[in-house]
């Protein structure tokens, strides 16, 4: 057995007990599991084990980095039925290139940048698929717009004048905790605003994509309303 192989064989492992961790979670909170997506995030990892997570039976993959999925995706052009997800911080100066090769934006976060997708999505013919990304926790460090914003609601309000745009649901990264249950208030917010956008059937707003919960505390996030997970490290192991 090749040296690669071996060292490929912990990825589907990984993989096969995530699946079940998600299970069990969805089931804990009435939910079927496979009502769950699990994302993997690329993010540093080579080809080599993005192809690994696809053999295993992953289709969904997300990246925070624009110039680096470039560099890699030109060499996975032959998987079929995948799933490229940006869910980094999305410069509007670099919309053009960001709608050549991902299908879905999750980190939409301003209005400015909205409308250059929309434009960039149009001159190419293409739909972009976005999530609008929620500041949960109100971090400056962090991107995303606040819960109860004007700028939400004029994200929300102007969909329809995007028609480049697709919008699907909301996205966010809570204040990091070791202890996952910390998590929980935030990924019940979430589900509360989620829920009361959704009930204001707005036009050009779909809400059924909810993606929240990382490696440290994706269990949480699904018995708190989670309808996708972004896991790095629980499937690859520690970042190069």
């Amino acid at each position: 057995m090749s040296l690669v192989v071996i060292a490929l064989m912990p990825l589907a492992e990984n993989i096969a007990g995530v699946q079940r961790r998600i299970a069990a979670a969805a089931l804990r909170s009435g939910r079927k599991p496979g009502a769950i997506t699990l994302m993997a995030v690329t993010k540093t990892f080579p080809p080599e084990q993005i192809r690994a997570a696809y053999d295993a039976g992953l289709r969904v993959f997300g990246e925070n980095r624009l110039q680096e999925f470039a560099g890699k995706v030109e060499s996975m052009r032959d998987l079929h039925d995948v799933e490229w997800h940006m869910i980094g911080h999305v410069q509007s100066n670099k919309a053009g290139k960001v709608v050549e090769v991902f299908a879905h934006v999750d980190s939409l976060d301003s209005v400015r940048l909205a409308r250059k997708l929309n434009a960039a999505a149009s001159e190419i013919g293409t739909r972009l698929s976005v999530l609008i990304e929620i500041n949960i926790g109100g971090e400056e460090a962090k991107n995303g717009v606040a819960p109860g914003s004007a700028e939400l609601q004029e994200l929300l309000t102007t969909a329809p004048e995007l028609p480049s745009l697709e919008f699907r649901g909301l996205m966010t990264v809570p204040p990091y905790s070791e202890d996952p249950g910390a998590s929980r208030p935030c990924f019940r917010k979430m589900r509360e605003l989620f829920a009361q956008i959704h009930s204001r059937k707005l036009p050009a707003v779909r809400m059924d994509v909810l993606s929240m919960g990382m490696s440290h505390d994706f269990e949480v996030a699904i018995e708190e309303g989670a309808t996708c997970v972004r896991l790095g490290t629980a499937i690859f192991g520690a970042r190069p």
